[in-house]
């Protein structure tokens, strides 16, 4: 995981006071653009490392190379343990770091320390949802990503199709709890919804990764395609203004206000997949919502009012307690 990654970057530079990039991502077996973002992330957290630009240069600690953390203060341990402290719930091995991290710094700091580890957790189970956790498929994918090693796997997509295939794994991603594999086919660059991966084995063959490749710049791209997918069908719709924050919430980012009407209701264009995913979402409203446009969406609400109505209105169907003689 990311935080066991800063913990063991930031011990590196402890140890050697002056690092690379490159040699974080030896030391790490990680990939260059990852080490150098790994490095950001521990100064925009508030840990005083810096880069030095130039011939010589690297990332350096402020205070030189140390062999504990005392060249850190105060408010900058409490940033670092608050950066780390909510993935140690979840890793065994990072509340390992985390605990030698903590016996490595100044006595006066430890307090407030295990208080930052302590200060936040991530629940990722939305309400009325259990916690999924986190499947077992991922943590073979991640030793399988470390050490550039093939898999192959077996897959049921989306329309229920089993194949086999080996892969080279370039990278994981956990998105809303859904995690997925960035990986390289004989048909190029394709991604895995690791939880239709119902067989993984890694094997010893060595796997090819591009050298301009970067897990964020991957997954942008996929999240852009997977996003025009579902904004394909645009529609139109009045609402009152109180109501269009839970709108916001059904549609996510395809939500946008386009004034108001005569009425004083708000207009509202959003998107989704298919005109009946938007109707759907919108059933519910009856009459707080409606549709201008386009017709598609329109007759998919009537035909769901039409189907309700047959099987819920008195007298639309007959109950079982009392059959026909």
């Amino acid at each position: 995981m990311r935080a066991d990654r800063l913990v063991a970057t930031l011990l590196l530079m402890q140890a050697r006071g002056r690092v690379t990039a490159a040699e974080v991502a030896a030391e790490l077996e990680v990939s260059v653009a990852t080490a150098r973002r790994d490095l950001e992330a521990l100064s925009v957290a508030g840990i005083p490392v810096y880069p030095q630009p130039g011939r010589g240069g690297g990332w350096s600690l402020v205070g030189g190379a140390r062999t504990d953390l005392s060249g850190l203060s105060a408010t900058e341990a409490r940033a670092l343990f608050l950066l780390v402290g909510p993935a140690a719930d979840v890793s065994g091995d990072a509340k390992a770091a985390l605990r030698k991290l903590v016996r490595a710094l100044p006595r006066t700091f430890r307090a407030d320390a295990e208080a930052a580890a302590d200060a936040t957790m991530i629940d990722s189970a939305r309400w009325g949802e259990r916690d999924r956790g986190r499947p077992e498929t991922v943590a073979v994918l991640q030793d399988a990503v470390i050490r550039r090693r093939r898999v192959r796997l077996s897959y049921v997509d989306g329309a229920r199709n089993s194949s086999d295939r080996t892969v080279d794994p370039w990278g994981l991603v956990d998105k809303d709890d859904t995690w997925y594999l960035i990986a390289g086919t004989e048909r190029g660059r394709r991604t895995f919804r690791v939880d239709r991966i119902v067989g993984v084995v890694a094997t010893d063959d060595p796997a090819e990764r591009p050298d301009d490749f970067t897990l964020a710049s991957a997954w942008d791209e996929v999240v852009g395609r997977m996003e025009q997918r579902r904004s394909a069908t645009w529609a139109t719709v009045l609402v009152e203004p109180r109501y269009v924050p839970i709108l916001r919430d059904h549609f996510g980012r395809h939500v946008h206000t386009d004034g108001s009407g005569d009425d004083g209701r708000t207009r509202v264009r959003l998107a989704a997949p298919t005109p009946l995913d938007i109707a759907r979402n919108l059933a519910g409203w009856g009459a707080d919502v409606e549709v201008l446009d386009p017709e598609s969406v329109r007759d998919e609400l009537a035909r769901i009012g039409t189907e309700l109505t047959g099987r819920h209105a008195s007298g639309g169907r007959r109950r079982r307690d009392h059959p026909e003689s």
